[in-house]
């Protein structure tokens, strides 16, 4: 049955034949001549890396009109699943920031080759799966570029998704590792606020844009408008500011003042500590610390949250 739709095609629930274990079937739309593109893009990419963040590709099929990809099945399906529109109960704080890191060091994982960089070109929250294990892996490789280490940049038409796509790159057409960081930015506000990155409904213009919101709400202290009402006094203070200071500084409008996402995993790895460092576990102690409760109150009263590396 189908468990997904996209550009390239419907996704399916299969099994294989010959373990009887699930399997993701990704079948070709045969009218999408870009499709075909990402077809080959995708077993380009996938048959060279190797990353427990990384989506697997079992196999392929390409015969006369049929274009076949494998994986893994992911039995949580996308990252997005759990976030919003959705029957599935709220993720906890710190599930969230564990699906961040995973898929942080998956992005850090392509950027880092020893010979060549790999640029995801579309990453968002359904490109983000979540194994049974909960551990996040990055998916869908049909749009990305691999760069040698000697050139700076790569000069290429826009692809991507609105609400994620870098400001840069789409004004410069010149594509970097630091568009996957600025994309990487809008899921981290995502998985903060719990809402699609454009809004069209929003009565406020500022709030239609989810990017330019919780830039502005950080900047302004008001963090607490974006944060999602399940999260709401159960995040501590410490961990909310640097998760904000990583994804802020992610959606720099210039590229070259992003972080790398080697600095993004650590910071993100910052928020988690901090986050269990300064909790015991225990609810009733939540409920009586003032720090986890009321955010409002703390950012209306002066503390102000600068934007910072």
């Amino acid at each position: 049955f189908i468990i997904g739709r996209g550009g390239f095609g419907n996704v399916y629930k299969g099994f294989n034949n010959a373990s009887s274990t699930p399997v993701a079937i990704k079948r070709l739309n045969p009218s999408s001549q870009q499709g075909v593109l990402e077809f080959r893009t995708e077993i380009e990419m996938l048959s060279k890396l190797r990353h427990q963040n990384l989506v697997s590709l079992i196999g392929y099929c390409e015969d006369k009109m049929e274009m076949i990809l494998v994986y893994d099945y992911m039995v949580h399906g996308t990252l997005r699943d759990h976030l919003y529109n959705t029957n599935n109960p709220p993720l906890q704080w710190e599930q969230r920031l564990k699906m961040c890191i995973g898929a942080a060091q998956g992005l850090h994982y392509l950027h880092t080759g020893p010979n060549h960089t790999i640029i995801h070109r579309d990453v968002k929250t359904t490109n983000i799966l979540i194994n049974e294990k909960w551990i996040a892996k990055i998916s869908d490789f049909g749009l990305s570029k691999m760069n040698d280490l000697s050139n700076t940049h790569i000069s290429t038409a826009v692809k991507g998704s609105i609400g994620y796509l870098d400001p840069e790159y789409y004004r410069l057409q010149k594509i970097t590792e630091k568009s996957d960081i600025y994309s990487f930015g809008v899921v981290l506000c995502e998985v903060l606020c719990a809402r699609a990155p454009i809004d069209r409904t929003a009565e406020d213009h500022m709030q239609i844009s989810l990017a330019e919101w919780a830039q502005h709400c950080y900047i302004n202290g008001t963090l607490d408008q974006v944060i999602d009402t399940h999260l709401q006094g159960k995040i501590k203070l410490a961990s909310l500011l640097k998760f904000g200071e990583v994804a802020i500084s992610c959606l720099a409008s210039e590229g070259i003042k992003r972080p790398t996402m080697s600095e993004v995993v650590y910071g993100l790895e910052l928020a988690l500590k901090l986050q269990g460092s300064e909790m015991n576990g225990n609810d009733e102690n939540h409920a009586n610390d003032s720090s986890t409760i009321d955010y409002h109150v703390l950012f209306s009263s002066g503390e102000s949250m600068k934007v910072g590396r």
